[in-house]
């Protein structure tokens, strides 16, 4: 039923292959458009407007190691680096 297409990234105009699977992956979700930008421009795109997470440092509750988290430490809850953290996993 489909066929696939060659189409022209509006971000760097280089030429991209719309594949028949991907149109009908856009055909199933409701898409009307075809994509305008190549897989790389895409990526980048996402990329970009990606926001940066802030990470904080904090001393594990169980080696003492420094450990970086994505949250804000608080005083009456223990923190753990990653080594640790997945040891307690493993364990439950």
């Amino acid at each position: 039923m489909y066929e696939d297409k060659t189409l022209v990234c509006k971000e760097c105009g280089n030429e991209f292959v719309f594949t028949a699977g991907e149109q009908e992956f856009y055909a199933e979700r409701g898409f009307a458009n075809e994509p305008q930008r190549c897989k790389a421009c895409r990526d980048a795109r996402k990329q970009s407007q990606r926001t940066e997470r802030e990470m904080f440092t904090a001393v594990c509750a169980n080696c003492g190691k420094e450990a970086k988290v994505p949250f804000r430490p608080r005083e009456d809850r223990p923190v753990y680096c990653s080594e640790c953290f997945a040891k307690m996993k493993e364990e439950q």
